[in-house]
């Protein structure tokens, strides 16, 4: 049988070892904290539009819920609580 412990021994092994396991943990925490942010953002915008009984179709609920830039999530949310049409949502003059 195997062992799928990496026996560490020396000094330098033993103190940078550990430190790689948590700084890979503490940055898998900070992305899907990130993910998880922008999740919710996304989410916020389709309620924001269904909200004020804006048409969502796949192709725009797609397009939001497919964005990972927080900034941009944001904003579609602040836009998405006074735009008169999906137009001064989603225009490119604003984007």
């Amino acid at each position: 049988m195997k062992s799928t412990a990496w026996p560490v021994y020396s000094p330098f092994a033993r103190e940078h070892y550990g430190r790689g396991l948590e700084e890979g943990q503490t940055i898998g925490k900070a992305q899907g904290k990130a993910e998880g942010r922008a999740e919710e953002a996304a989410r916020l915008v389709v309620l924001l539009l269904e909200a004020r009984s804006f048409a969502v179709s796949d192709d725009i609920r797609a397009r939001v819920t497919s964005c990972t830039d927080l900034g941009r999530l944001e904003s579609w949310a602040t836009r998405a609580a006074t735009a008169r049409s999906l137009d001064d949502l989603f225009g490119e003059s604003q984007e």
